[in-house]
């Protein structure tokens, strides 16, 4: 089981069907939105989205075994054979719910978001993932998207003339948390290629680090880690200014963390230091996601 898990990543899984659920219960239930899904809705709706993203996954996996000396994916705990069958399955489920939900909420074009992100997932795996600097960008798009469609199919079919906007002011943070994510996985996706230098150079693959060198690289990771760092001080300067508390929080949970990562990307050289901020990236996404569960107290 534990294989399978590793497979699908099954920890990234996790982070987005969190993000997703901060956002329906931190900013649409508190602020009585105008929303389309219920419950089981928006549970389908983080269904089809992870076993989209999990066929995504697997699909990579594929693709990063080839030219490997290990027989099967994951040193040959699961056979090629079976993780394609996976892939098919979550797909085929995603897909199915998404075209469900669109008909639910009478906006049957929005399946196209599914079909589009697995096509992406495949291109990417088959293809994109060669092609230095699209290698890293395309994952952050998708994640970033992970939680625009919540927005798209719980906000957009209620909109009417008179809760515009209202709804246009929750859609906005969903998208500047959209693009926070972005830059956050966007500088994951960079550190992670430097601790798979070695293996990428096997499969031929290019990316910032074989381009620029390790050394360059977590260079270019610290000084690309201003932009989140400036993101999130002009929306403490725009939004929360006026609460102290709110502003004493965010600095300590996330502008502190960002300081401490991009100080440390200047000097970091070895694999453990690599992985140690890959793993502040991903801490930092959770508390960007749970801090949605904030705003009603602070907005409120």
């Amino acid at each position: 089981m534990q294989s399978y898990l590793k497979l699908i990543k099954f920890d990234n899984l996790l982070l987005i069907a969190l993000a997703q659920l901060c956002i329906k219960y931190g900013l649409f239930e508190p602020f009585n939105i105008a929303i389309t899904l219920n419950g089981l809705g928006i549970a389908l709706l983080i269904f089809a989205t992870v076993c989209i993203a999990a066929a995504g996954n697997i699909i990579i996996q594929i693709y990063n075994q080839e030219g490997a000396t290990a027989k099967g994916l994951l040193q040959g705990k699961i056979t090629e054979k079976t993780a394609n069958r996976l892939f098919i399955i979550f797909n085929v489920i995603g897909v199915l719910i998404g075209f469900y939900l669109s008909n639910l909420i009478g906006k049957s074009g929005f399946a196209a978001l599914f079909i589009i992100t697995s096509g992406i997932f495949y291109i990417y795996a088959s293809y994109l993932k060669e092609i230095i600097i699209l290698k890293n960008v395309i994952p952050a798009l998708l994640i970033a998207l992970s939680l625009i469609v919540v927005g798209i199919f719980d906000l957009l079919p209620a909109i009417t003339e008179k809760n515009r906007e209202s709804q246009t002011v929750i859609f906005s943070i969903i998208l500047d948390y959209s693009v926070f994510a972005f830059m956050i996985v966007l500088l994951r996706e960079i550190v992670k290629d430097g601790l798979h230098i070695d293996r990428d150079h096997r499969l031929g693959i290019k990316t910032i680090p074989m381009a620029l060198g390790k050394e360059r690289t977590t260079k270019l990771v610290g000084i690309l880690t201003i932009v989140p760092i400036a993101m999130v001080i002009y929306y403490i300067y725009t939004y929360l200014f006026s609460n102290s508390t709110a502003v004493i929080m965010v600095l300590l949970l996330l502008i502190a963390p960002l300081l401490y990562f991009m100080i440390k990307s200047f000097s970091a050289e070895s694999d453990k230091q690599l992985t140690r901020l890959s793993l502040l990236l991903k801490i930092i996404l959770i508390i960007a996601s749970i801090s949605l569960l904030f705003y009603q107290f602070i907005l409120l």
